[in-house]
């Protein structure tokens, strides 16, 4: 077990975060955006980034070769339809997408969306940690948190359309 501390300050101890958030044990800020048979999306609210997505594979694997056929249809499909939602109920015109296999968690995708005040880190994958960690450290206030919950509504809204 796992002792890991959420962005709500609550503490939990759980084998593996992924399955507790993909297997509904635990409800992550913001809620659930979509599901499917085999794919989970939500938004770490550490990252108060609006329209930033986390599409988690809801079967314990860590590879892209793990993925069976049906998965793989369903891995694109939602992916595409998410990316369509950022763009068409957030107007987010760019994403920057973020995979890694060494992960402690399951296979996911970040879809991280490029804003105008993310240009001074650099418009490459280099940026992206830098991005995320000045938005949990100086973007954590209750009216961008509002903006952040605001867009995580808008996208369930569009993504059930």
């Amino acid at each position: 077990m796992r002792k890991i501390t959420l962005a709500n300050g609550q503490t939990v101890e759980v084998e593996c975060l992924s399955c507790a958030l993909t297997g509904g044990l635990l409800e992550p800020d913001g809620g659930v955006m979509v599901e499917t048979e085999h794919f989970h999306a939500h938004q770490d609210v550490a990252y108060p980034i609006e329209g930033l997505v986390i599409l988690a594979s809801k079967r314990h694997i860590k590879c892209f070769d793990e993925l069976t056929e049906d998965e793989k249809i369903d891995y694109i499909n939602l992916l595409t339809k998410i990316r369509k939602a950022q763009r068409t109920a957030l107007g987010i015109e760019h994403v920057y997408y973020f995979y890694n296999e060494d992960t402690t968690h399951h296979f996911h995708t970040w879809m991280v969306p490029r804003y105008e005040w993310m240009h001074e880190w650099g418009r490459s994958i280099e940026s992206v940690r830098p991005v995320l960690l000045y938005a949990r450290n100086h973007r954590n206030t209750d009216e961008n948190r509002i903006r952040v919950f605001s867009a995580i509504e808008a996208l369930k809204k569009e993504l059930r359309s």
